[in-house]
C-alpha cells in the first residue's frame, strides 16, 4: 500500500506558475512513496530479525530445559485420561435414586454438606483478603506513581516493598504463614493479602501514570492542592481500571485460594487432596465442577457491578 499524495485543484487558466506547481507535486510523491518504501522495508528487517532472535531463545531454552517434542507428541493423547476418570458413572434409571445407589446423583454428591461449606469459606477468603489488599493498593499506588509529586524515596520503597510481596508466590506465604499462626483460614486471608497487595500495585500505579494530565494541570491552575488533583482529575480516569483489576483479582484470589488449602490454609483446597489421595475420583469430579460454577458466577456479578460503577448507578 502506498501513500499518494494528490495533485492540487490548479485553476482554469494555465500558466507557467501552475505548470512548475504541479511538476513539484509529481516529484514529492515520488521521493514521498521511496522514503516509505525505505521505511517499510526497514520495519520488515527489523521484525524478521527479533522473530529470529526470539525463535532462538525459545530452541535454547527448550533444550537447556530438556523439552521432548516427542515426548509432548507420543504422551499428548494420554492428557485427558484423568480427566475421563473423573467423570461420574450416573444410570439413567437410578439418577434420582437415594444417596445409597450408586449411580445416582445423590451418591455422586453425598458429600455436599461437607464440601458447601468449604466452598463459602473460600469465597469468603477471597473476598476478604480482595477488599483489603484492593484498599492498601489503591493508597500506595498513589504514593508510587510518578505523576502524582511523591518523594523520590518514598516511590521507590513501596516499589520495592511490593515487588518483594508479589516475587513470593502465595503457596510460599502459605506455608510461611501456617508454620506462624497454625492451620486454619487466617494462614490463607494473610497470604493471599501479601501477594495480592504486591499485585495490584504494580497494575493500579501503572493505571495512574497513564491518565492524562491536562485535568491535572487544570485544577493546579486553579489552585487544587494535591489531594483535590488526585481525587477529582486522576480518580474518575483510572477507577475503571481499578475496578477491572479488583475484580480480576477476586477470581484469581479464590483459584488460589483452592490451592492454599493444600497447606492446611482453609477452603475447599484440603478436600480435593483429600479425595485425590484416596482416589475417589467422582468427588474430585464434583469439588472442581463447584469451583467451575463459582467461578463463572463471580465472573458474571463483577462484570455486572463493574458497569453499574462505571454508570454511577449503585
Amino acid at each position: 500500500m502506498s501513500f499518494v499524495i494528490p495533485p492540487p485543484v490548479l485553476p482554469l487558466r494555465r500558466g507557467r506558475n501552475n505548470d512548475y506547481l504541479l511538476i513539484g507535486y509529481i516529484i514529492l510523491n515520488k521521493y514521498f512513496n521511496r522514503y516509505y518504501q525505505q521505511i517499510r522495508g526497514k520495519q520488515k528487517r527489523e521484525a524478521l530479525v527479533w522473530s529470529g532472535l526470539m525463535l532462538v531463545l525459545y530452541l535454547w531454552s527448550g533444550n537447556v530445559s530438556e523439552l521432548n517434542l516427542k515426548t509432548v507428541f507420543l504422551s499428548a493423547p494420554h492428557f485427558f485420561d484423568y480427566i475421563g476418570e473423573t467423570v461420574p458413572v450416573l444410570h439413567w434409571s437410578l439418577l434420582f435414586a437415594d444417596g445409597h445407589t450408586e449411580g445416582s446423583l445423590a451418591y455422586w454428591g453425598y458429600r455436599l454438606n461437607i464440601q458447601l461449606p468449604l466452598i463459602w469459606e473460600t469465597i469468603q477468603l477471597a473476598l476478604s483478603s480482595t477488599i483489603l489488599s484492593t484498599a492498601l493498593a489503591t493508597l500506595l499506588a498513589f504514593m508510587a506513581a510518578n505523576n502524582t509529586d511523591s518523594p523520590k524515596w518514598l516511590k521507590l520503597s513501596i516499589r520495592t516493598f511490593v515487588a518483594f510481596l508479589r516475587t513470593m508466590p502465595e503457596l510460599a506465604w502459605a506455608v510461611m504463614c501456617v508454620m506462624a499462626f497454625g492451620i486454619g483460614a487466617i494462614p490463607g486471608f494473610i497470604a493471599l493479602t501479601l501477594h495480592t497487595v504486591g499485585s495490584l500495585t504494580k497494575l493500579f500505579y501503572e493505571s495512574i501514570e497513564t491518565a492524562s494530565d491536562k485535568p491535572v494541570r487544570g485544577l493546579k491552575s486553579c489552585g487544587a492542592g494535591r489531594l483535590q488533583r488526585m481525587r477529582f482529575a486522576i480518580w474518575p480516569q483510572v477507577k475503571p481500571i481499578f475496578l477491572s483489576y479488583s475484580f480480576m483479582r477476586l477470581e484469581i484470589n479464590f483459584r488460589q485460594s483452592t490451592i492454599l488449602g493444600l497447606v492446611g490454609a482453609g477452603g475447599i483446597g484440603q478436600e480435593l487432596m483429600t479425595s485425590i489421595k484416596l482416589d475417589r475420583y467422582d468427588q474430585v469430579s464434583m469439588t472442581l465442577l463447584l469451583i467451575i460454577l463459582v467461578v463463572s458466577f463471580m465472573d458474571f456479578l463483577s462484570g455486572k457491578l463493574r458497569k453499574r460503577a462505571v454508570e454511577g448507578t449503585f
